[in-house]
């Protein structure tokens, strides 16, 4: 098993019913997560999600609660359009499509990422850090 079917085990698989697509909208999601990554890491992310007035619905995915659902639509707020066009292409799926399917993965990605209710300091890490906190998990 590889590392993103791993990753995969661990979101459940629930999510999207394609592995190809599958895989790329979880790089994605790593993509705007990682430090190094076009949002700014998780801190950017938070940021954005805060200038939307949508600072509540992150917070509930890094904290020990229920995650707060996001529609694709209050995704479309936080994320600006070449980000989401970006996620389009890179994944082969329709921008609505991409936004969809973003907004039902993100939320079990970042309370996964942030099992202590907390980001770190330092931020979630690189991609590798990212894909090494899931392998972590199956040792």
């Amino acid at each position: 098993m590889g590392i993103l079917d791993k990753a995969f085990d661990m979101l459940g698989d629930n999510h999207l019913p394609m592995m190809d697509s599958k895989t790329r909208l979880l790089q994605a999601a790593l993509a705007l997560l990682a430090d190094n990554g076009q949002a700014g890491g998780l801190h950017g992310l938070m940021e954005r999600f805060q200038e939307a007035g949508l600072g509540n619905v992150i917070s509930s995915w890094i904290g020990s609660g229920t995650n707060v659902p996001i529609t694709p639509e209050q995704l479309h707020q936080v994320l600006d359009e070449g980000q989401l066009q970006q996620i389009s292409e890179e994944t082969g799926l329709p921008e609505d499509e991409a936004a969809n399917r973003l907004s039902q993965m993100l939320p079990d990605l970042v309370d996964k990422l942030t099992p202590a209710g907390h980001v770190p300091p330092g931020g979630l890490g690189n991609m590798s850090a990212l894909l090494d906190h899931f392998l972590g998990r199956f040792q």
